[in-house]
């Protein structure tokens, strides 16, 4: 119930969320904490923290909804997820908890997709699944869509970007129900939450997470597919692409990214030729625990100096924490525990590739 008001409260991310529990120990004395923390940081007015009531609530709906919450560090979350940095503190999820185990490939690709291209994504997430891969997608129409219906038998996961009790696109209605009666449905995202453009490459990162890699069928330049393989690559995956005609706009996405590098991709044995016995592992660590609190406290003084330093080094424009680090000549916990602050505070944007900027 804590770390469900602890991930609710405002200001408070995925990253925030486990830089609290490893200073503190727990949800419970992250949550006593966080007015304090807040108003050291600049907030001038109260920070809305869930009640438990709030908690229970929520709780409940998600139940009703058929699902329930699964929690990092529990058996059932993904194991490769859990390794993300910015990995969901909790899922709604709905569905067949045993496929979060097996391995994954991501497949993903344009929402107005050609016959062709469904033809593959579908084809490719059946060959998968005789492979004992189960294939995760974001249930989006178009390649998304195919992939699933590939995979139904085998195991599917689609993960959305909307509350777990929540249908996009409607279309998909019987696809979706199907996925959530025969394979496994993941959200973020609290129950109730409609579709928003900003959670959708939040949704991204955690398809290319569960994954040990992604495969993108088809996709335009600037397209949500790419934000998917970017992801991927910042996540330590491997990315996979199919060609297509250059005449095609479809396809300019799938050549870029094989002209960066992706793996060429043209049946399911290219994939799981990637990832034969012996020739890698597919498994990733764990991140640190957060069971124990880290005991760091630093001093007035001391975050006086570290509050003016860092604030000399951040500007709107995303700078990584480690160039902040070096150019503060401050330890790394002190510069961790000013953007806290900040972060509580509202007055710091957290972004992909451990970047920050002030607000």
């Amino acid at each position: 119930m804590d770390w469900l008001r602890l991930i609710r409260t405002e200001n408070i991310g995925p990253i925030t969320f486990y830089q609290l529990l490893q200073r503190y120990g727990s949800a419970t004395a992250a949550l006593e904490a966080l007015p304090d923390l807040a108003r050291r940081g600049g907030r001038n007015g109260t920070l809305h923290v869930p009640t438990r009531a709030d908690a229970l609530k929520e709780m409940a709906t998600v139940e009703r909804a058929g699902a329930k919450l699964i929690a990092w560090g529990e058996p059932n979350y993904p194991p490769a997820l859990a390794a993300v940095e910015d990995a969901p503190p909790l899922l709604s999820a709905r569905g067949n908890l045993e496929l979060t185990q097996p391995r994954a490939m991501a497949v993903v690709g344009a929402r107005n997709a050609s016959a062709n291209g469904k033809r593959l994504a579908r084809d490719i997430a059946m060959q998968l699944g005789q492979n004992n891969f189960v294939v995760v997608s974001g249930l989006a129409r178009g390649i998304d869509a195919a992939a699933h219906e590939g995979s139904l038998d085998t195991g599917t996961i689609g993960v959305l970007a909307t509350g777990i009790d929540r249908v996009y696109p409607e279309e998909n209605r019987t696809l979706h129900d199907a996925v959530a009666a025969r394979g496994l449905l993941l959200a973020e995202q609290p129950v109730g939450t409609e579709p928003h453009a900003r959670n959708f490459p939040r949704r991204n990162r955690i398809i290319s997470g569960i994954a040990v890699g992604v495969l993108v069928v088809e996709a335009a330049f600037k397209s949500g597919s790419l934000i998917t393989a970017r992801l991927a690559l910042e996540q330590g995956r491997d990315v996979f692409a199919i060609p297509g005609s250059p005449l095609d706009p479809r396809c300019r996405g799938t050549n870029d990214l094989i002209r960066r590098g992706a793996h060429l991709t043209e049946s399911a044995d290219d994939i799981v030729a990637e990832f034969a016995p012996g020739l890698r592992s597919t498994l990733f660590p764990p991140p640190q625990s957060v069971d124990e609190p880290s005991g760091f406290e630093p001093g007035n003084a001391d975050l006086e100096r570290a509050r003016r330093l860092v604030l000399e080094q951040l500007s709107p424009t995303p700078v990584p924490v480690d160039d902040v680090v070096r150019g503060t000549g401050i330890p790394a916990s002190l510069v961790a525990a000013v953007l806290l602050e900040l972060s509580l505070a509202g007055r710091l944007d957290r972004q992909a590739g451990n970047r920050v900027a002030l607000l």
